[in-house]
């Protein structure tokens, strides 16, 4: 019997009892190839021992200190790290506990921002339908991933949402990348115009779009589009890398491959590369400035933000990815992944789209590979897979819903940036393996 509830009410889960690299270990003796970094958390792999390291030595000083009361060098020196991994732009760094809180902070602080400087009409939050931006009722409401909103759907505040940049469902017959960014680059236009010009607050977006998608990257110029839309009509432009950034998708920051500079960017998961809860905010300096100028604060904060134990692991953690290799192994091994995915089940007349950046891959499944018609939702095709895979010895990430929140269904890879070519290996052959068990 159980006393903690889990996400899900049914058969006793496995307990996880060892971890090493790429490898998890439950209390039976059955090792599991973490193809998903559990939720494209853990970058490192499991039991880095330069990051428990830097974890016991922190313990040894001090393990907490209240943020309204003092700084620690932990916290100074992350933050330090981060603003000289960042484009130019982004010079201040806020820390929380996780994705959702990083997610929430941000837009109280583009809401604040506008207070400050005397635009306090503006309300309105804009983002992308199919999108994931967590799980508190704000974030949640940012969000457009219809299934997770549903039933809570009479408690969230009011967003707004636009169409994503989906290009292989979405992009007609004939429609260039370039007319299709306009498009959709338009489409955000006319919804600003709708709301009110000066009644808008953010646009919010994933540069590769992760749990609700499947690792959808946007087309080539899309970005900068949407960057020209948001300063034409003084919003800012929020950009979530909580699952796609922290070098996941082979650059430190996600937007960086985009060509844009975003004024607000969250980040959380590989951050602490699951060694301690933590996440954070990169904000520029003119939203500094008007905080700093005008009332002198930030009227936001939790209770365990700038942990110094969760700072010196993620500080240690965003250290060693950025020495000179790891990024070349995500994209080379990113690479060898959608090869050996493309290789076996390109003709699976199940598999759809192939696809991603760096570590984060996406495979979409559908019932007609020509036709591309998704599969009947009351299979729980996803769910069965994850099964599947399991029981195979892989961690995976399904997920149904890719189209509207009901119907579709992909599997999301993400694994650690230490893996090699061996397992990478692994992991195609007992996805594919998985993926036969259910669907032939």
């Amino acid at each position: 019997m159980t006393h903690i509830l889990h996400r899900s009410i049914g058969p006793e889960l496995p307990r996880a009892v060892a971890g090493e690299g790429v490898w998890i270990t439950d209390a039976d003796g059955k090792r599991y190839i973490d193809g998903s970094g559990g939720a494209a958390v853990t970058s490192l792999g499991h039991g880095n021992a330069e990051v428990l390291d830097a974890m016991r030595a922190q313990m040894d000083a001090i393990a907490y200190a209240h943020t309204s009361f003092f700084t620690t060098d932990a916290a100074e020196s992350l933050a330090d790290r981060l603003v000289a991994l960042a484009p130019e732009g982004l010079d201040y760094v806020y820390l929380v506990s996780g994705g959702s809180e990083a997610v929430e902070a941000a837009l109280k602080m583009a809401r604040q921002y506008f207070v400050e400087i005397g635009q306090p009409q503006r309300r309105h939050i804009i983002a992308r339908r199919q999108s994931y931006h967590g799980n508190t009722i704000g974030a949640l409401a940012t969000g457009g991933n219809e299934w997770r909103r549903k039933q809570f759907q009479p408690i969230l505040p009011e967003t707004h949402h636009v169409s994503p940049c989906y290009a292989w469902r979405d992009m007609a017959e004939g429609e260039t990348p370039d007319d299709y960014a306009a498009r959709l680059a338009a489409e955000l236009e006319d919804k600003i115009i709708e709301l009110g010009a000066d009644q808008v607050i953010a646009f919010v977006a994933e540069p590769v779009v992760g749990a609700t998608l499947g690792a959808v990257p946007a087309v080539p110029g899309y970005f900068k589009r949407i960057r020209e839309v948001c300063d034409k009509y003084g919003v800012l432009f929020i950009m979530d890398e909580v699952m796609c950034g922290m070098g996941r998708t082979g650059t430190i920051f996600a937007h960086e491959q985009e060509g844009v500079v975003p004024d607000i960017v969250t980040i959380a998961k590989g951050l602490g590369g699951g060694y301690q809860p933590i996440g954070a905010v990169l904000l520029s300096a003119k939203i500094y400035d008007a905080f700093r100028d005008g009332s002198g604060l930030f009227q936001h904060g939790h209770t365990y933000i700038g942990h110094p134990i969760a700072a010196a692991a993620a500080d240690k953690v965003v250290e060693i990815m950025s020495r000179p290799g790891i990024m070349d192994n995500v994209n080379a091994m990113g690479q060898r992944l959608q090869q050996g995915l493309e290789a076996a089940l390109r003709q699976h007349p199940n598999v759809g789209d192939i696809r991603g950046r760096g570590l984060f891959r996406g495979v979409e499944l559908v019932a007609d590979r020509e036709t591309r018609e998704p599969l009947d939702p009351a299979l729980k095709t996803h769910a069965k897979i994850k099964k599947a895979a399991m029981a195979r010895g892989l961690m995976c990430y399904p997920m149904g819903g890719t189209i509207d929140g009901v119907r579709g269904d992909h599997v999301l890879l993400a694994p650690p940036y230490i893996i090699n070519a061996e397992e990478v290996d692994q992991i195609v052959e007992r996805l594919t393996g998985a993926i036969r068990d259910v669907l032939g």
